[in-house]
């Protein structure tokens, strides 16, 4: 199974899940899987559906919010904010590496967080964001 970096009590990264991983992350205590890869993206990765029915036989709520990892908009992180926030949690959300999953997360943090806190949680989950400051402060209107 693919590495789960926790972001917090209430949200966990990974990379590429699998439909065999459904069972296994029902029995580790998650409640919603959140998928964020657009079908198709790679073509070793397992389709929406085949993850959904996978993660339903688990007894996982499933959600899908296909997210271009290099374009991500406002939307995005609002879609992603309310979909994390209304889940039942913990929440494991996951991509192809997770870079994008922790991305959202931290766009969603912009107002909640200093810049230098949201680096420092997505560096200890294995994930570099130092890119992102510019993109932080915008969120925050400065």
């Amino acid at each position: 199974m693919a590495t789960i970096n926790r972001l917090n009590e209430s949200l966990s990264v990974a990379p590429q899940l699998q439909p065999e991983d459904m069972a296994e992350l029902a029995k580790a205590g998650f409640k919603t899987v959140l998928n964020n890869r657009p079908d198709g993206e790679s073509e070793d990765q397992p389709s929406s559906a085949e993850l959904a029915a996978a993660a339903e036989a688990a007894g996982l709520e499933y959600a899908h919010q296909p997210v271009v990892g290099n374009n991500i908009s406002d939307v995005d992180i609002d879609g992603f904010d309310a979909i994390v926030s209304l889940a039942e949690q913990p929440v494991l959300a996951f991509c192809r590496t997770g870079t994008r999953c922790t991305t959202l997360w931290a766009l969603t943090q912009a107002d909640e967080q200093d810049n230098a806190s949201i680096l420092a949680t997505a560096e200890q989950a294995g994930y570099d964001l130092s890119q992102l400051a510019d993109r932080l402060n915008q969120r925050r209107g400065q």
